[in-house]
């Protein structure tokens, strides 16, 4: 059963996280400190000062709002999705899935361009079915009784897709484990998910690298992620351990977020409100604090360990469904070689962006939503 669903967050969870904020008892750090320790201190202030005195939770609210919003219960679990039915007589079902550490937020302000792409310039024949829910156990949906990886997530968002919204068919883009549960989508599913499109590469093949280009690729690899690894192995191990300390600090959340839009994204001299405003940031953090879910979000890393890690099973590889892929330049996970990459998907779309990074939704949403429009319009198996 489909239910209507309203965000209205209580004013006393909003003021318990301001005075949380107001009442952080700031420590040092190195003076060489700046972004190389972790998230800078004095923006860390900037944006808690900036908070607490001039943003307006009731107003992402209201984004949010506008759009209709509702929860459906799938293997026992609430998820809560916005469904916005595109313009025209056969707009095209379209799934957006988001990852960690983000949620619904990175798609508001494509959804329209999609759903009605008429009213920017674009053709009403080129519109979607717009579906974006919140992954189990992240902002609005409920939280699965233990950890649940992306494969699980495809299996409850093919369910929400054909059993519950009644397509046939459709297609599943997302970033981040949005673009491994469209993987996955696309591997268990082939016969509802009709194509996917990804802008990250997260699985592997189970054979590894082939030619010297892609052993390269992966040596690289494995020395760049070194510095990252800190957060997911937490996460994937001991994700209850970090959560006693960040469910009593909102900026402590607020650091943990901010670090990865800031060292993921196509920024410079760490300048990051040149690519997202403190309101985006604070947004999307918010999504985390008024829900209560930074804990139950970060199970998606155990969850993902426990159902075999980032490898594929080697059946049925390369996956059959027609897949596009969007590789902006400064995603920190870096993508491998396209012989590789050909290897686990039936590539039918390869688009190397001019600019943008891990989270091309918000920070490049016109060249993301033209890459879908043009592969949605070109597929060769429409749906």
């Amino acid at each position: 059963m489909i239910r209507p669903f309203k965000i209205n967050i209580s004013n006393k969870i909003i003021e318990d996280i301001n005075t949380k904020v107001a009442n952080f008892p700031w420590h040092e750090m190195p003076d060489d400190g700046g972004w190389n320790y972790g998230t800078n201190l004095d923006y860390m202030k900037e944006i808690s000062n900036y908070w607490v005195n001039k943003f307006n939770w009731r107003k992402t609210e209201e984004k949010i709002n506008k759009f209709k919003n509702f929860k459906t219960n799938i293997d026992g679990i609430d998820i809560h999705f916005i469904h916005e039915k595109g313009s025209g007589s056969n707009p095209k079902p379209l799934l957006l899935s988001h990852g960690w550490p983000g949620s619904i937020l990175e798609f508001l302000h494509i959804i329209e361009q999609l759903a009605h792409p008429e009213k920017f310039g674009g053709k009403e024949e080129d519109a979607f079915d717009v579906v974006v829910p919140s992954l189990p156990g992240f902002g609005f949906s409920g939280r699965p009784s233990r950890p649940i990886g992306p494969r699980k997530m495809a299996s409850i968002f093919n369910s929400l897709m054909t059993e519950v919204l009644g397509y046939k068919k459709y297609l599943a883009q997302g970033g981040d484990f949005g673009g491994t549960i469209a993987t996955w989508l696309g591997y268990d599913f082939p016969k509802t998910c009709a194509a996917i499109h990804i802008n990250i590469l997260i699985v592997r093949h189970p054979d590894g690298p082939q030619t010297k280009e892609e052993e390269e690729w992966e040596k690289r690899f494995k020395r760049d992620q070194k510095i990252e690894d800190g957060y997911r192995t937490q996460q994937a191990t001991k994700p209850q351990t970090l959560s006693y300390a960040m469910m009593d600090s909102p900026v402590g959340v607020a650091a943990w977020i901010i670090e990865k839009m800031c060292g993921w994204s196509d920024i410079k001299n760490n300048d990051i409100e040149s690519v997202y405003s403190k309101d985006i940031l604070l947004s999307n953090i918010m999504v985390y604090l008024v829900t209560k879910t930074f804990n139950t979000a970060s199970w998606i890393y155990y969850g993902r360990r426990e159902e075999g890690g980032r490898l594929l099973p080697k059946e049925d590889l390369p996956l059959k469904v027609p897949t596009a892929v969007a590789l902006f330049p400064k995603e920190y996970l870096e993508w491998a070689p396209r012989s590789y990459v050909e290897r686990i998907y039936n590539i039918q779309r390869w688009t190397e962006m001019p600019k943008g990074g891990h989270f091309a939704a918000l920070e490049q949403p016109d060249l993301l939503v033209k890459d879908i429009r043009e592969f949605a319009k070109n597929l060769k198996s429409p749906t």
